[in-house]
């Protein structure tokens, strides 16, 4: 069986002491891609390390894009350190994680919406998917994608975390959109998240860590890490009915055919 990290943040602080561990670990759990995500400050250098890990380890992929708590930052300069970093490296085949946060609102609300269209707007140049970011946002993160994402030559992209509805799913995957879920289904309280993957098509599905956050169960209490997507695809796999060879195959293979990417 082979699996895929869909999204991964193993460029922050955390996996500083361990790193080669943690992509040897995975790589030992079956985990053969890796998609690491940068975010933070998008005129420091927190996005230049995300490359560099990519540019590390073959195993491993990058994307770069301004995170809805740092849209305040967002500028030309912000924006053309993170296109001179896609045009850079071969290893950058995504810009997000994009979108909207309206739980935290770290950012003002309008200054997100606005970051979030010019970004799309960014990748869409560049030939670029992008990876959305929706928390508690879900309705003026589907309007935006609807406005911004039509035509043909739109590449797609991935609703990383899935936290929304059925309704969403039927207006997105139309779109070009694959689902992805993170530890956070196997807690007891996604009930609702759970029940939205069961009436799901296989073949729009992708499994991700978060990493280090939204560790699955049973590993609860410590420090996620990519090999941890292992559990999540089992207990989604489990619920939803399907082999796990079955699941782990297919949403690996959707990952590939998204990204044009061999194994």
């Amino acid at each position: 069986m082979i699996f895929v990290d869909s999204h991964c943040h193993i460029d922050g602080e955390q996996f500083d002491a361990d790193r080669d561990e943690v992509v040897q670990r995975a790589l030992d759990a079956g985990v053969a891609l890796m998609l690491n995500v940068g975010t933070g400050d998008p005129k420091s250098d927190d996005f230049r390390r995300a490359v560099a890990v990519a540019e590390k380890y073959p195993q491993v992929y990058a994307s770069v894009g301004v995170h809805p708590h740092d849209a305040k930052l967002y500028d030309d300069v912000a924006e053309q350190h993170l296109i001179d970093l896609v045009k850079s490296s071969e290893k950058v085949i995504a810009w997000g994680e994009i979108g909207l946060d309206f739980h935290y609102d770290h950012s003002p609300r309008d200054v997100q919406m606005e970051v979030f269209r010019r970004q799309i707007r960014t990748a869409r140049s560049l030939d670029l998917p992008i990876i959305i970011h929706s928390r508690s946002a879900n309705e003026e993160t589907v309007a935006i994608l609807q406005e911004e994402c039509k035509g043909e030559d739109f590449r797609g992209g991935i609703m990383h975390c899935f936290g929304g509805t059925i309704g969403m799913v039927e207006q997105l995957v139309p779109l070009g959109f694959l689902i992805s879920w993170a530890g956070n289904i196997t807690f007891k309280n996604s009930d609702d998240l759970r029940q939205v993957a069961e009436i799901m098509q296989l073949n729009k599905m992708l499994v991700e860590t978060d990493c280090p956050f939204l560790t699955p169960e049973p590993h609860r209490g410590k420090r996620n890490e990519p090999a941890m997507v292992v559990d999540t695809a089992k207990y989604l796999a489990d619920y939803i009915d399907v082999e796990i060879e079955s699941f782990a195959n297919q949403t690996t293979q959707n990952f590939l055919d998204f990204f044009n990417l061999q194994i």
